[in-house]
């Protein structure tokens, strides 16, 4: 019997992604009985069974799709000819992703970049807010949940080895230059991200999206980058902007829509 908080805690501890996969239903046949568990991580490792063979390699398989989408599966395989086995019976499991809160790097630590934080606190985001600006965080009130990186002007692209890219990272980019945008636009896009949003006009974005065909031989150019950011949802201020943002992180998150 696997000690299963404690194996939990230790993934946890080491920021280990894992699918947690527990049968939730047997009936008839089967090679396994309701609340049998098994762990299975991103390179396949397990722990624990739920009863072998096929329904066992069928299940690691979703749990890899359920590690890569970030996502709940919930799935019922009859053990037939299919499975190689002759019992017939019906198995129900649940996969949970664990260990995969999304990430933001949120690029400016200016008024709208520090409200965002702010509302972003008690939420699954985990955020890093990063600014070039000398001694800029000595008079910013921010929550201990919230890291902060100074980065100097000529490092921003250094930073990327510390990002966490991948299907959990979410990048902001909010600097007081538009310069800087650019760079780190242009260096997110050379990686893999959930959410790449960019503030500024429309007229910003027609302007990046020609110099990263044109300069940077991106041929997609500001295809892939949200801009403006926020959902359309009215005000100017920047708590207001804030919460658009945040609502429009929450709904790429959880994957819902609007209705219009």
């Amino acid at each position: 019997m696997q000690n299963w908080i404690k194996l939990l805690s230790e993934f946890k501890q080491k920021q280990i992604p894992v699918a947690f996969i527990t049968v939730t239903k047997c009936l008839g046949s089967t090679p396994c009985v309701v609340g049998s568990r098994m762990l299975v991580t991103e390179n396949k490792d397990i722990h624990g069974t739920i009863g072998g063979g096929k329904l066992e390699f069928k299940a690691i398989d979703e749990a890899i799709v359920a590690l890569k989408e970030n996502r709940i599966i919930e799935s019922t395989y009859t053990l037939g000819p299919e499975f190689e086995q002759c019992c017939g019976g019906k198995v129900e499991f649940i996969i949970e992703p664990m260990n995969q809160s999304p990430e933001l790097f949120l690029f400016g630590a200016g008024h709208i970049g520090v409200e965002i934080c702010k509302l972003l606190v008690d939420t699954p985001f985990k955020v890093t807010l990063i600014d070039s600006r000398d001694d800029w965080f000595s008079n910013l009130e921010l929550d201990s949940s919230v890291t902060t990186h100074q980065a100097n002007e000529t490092d921003f692209k250094s930073f990327k080895d510390a990002m966490k890219w991948g299907p959990n990272c979410y990048v902001l980019v909010l600097t007081h230059n538009h310069a800087i945008d650019f760079d780190l636009i242009t260096m997110a896009l050379k990686n893999e991200t959930k959410f790449l949003g960019l503030i500024g006009s429309k007229t910003k974005k027609v302007r990046f999206n020609n110099m990263l065909i044109k300069e940077m031989n991106i041929p997609e150019g500001m295809t892939n980058v949200v801009c403006p950011i926020g959902l359309d949802i009215g005000g100017d201020t920047p708590k207001e902007i804030a919460i658009s943002v945040v609502a429009q992180l929450l709904q790429v998150h959880y994957k819902c829509t609007i209705e219009k």
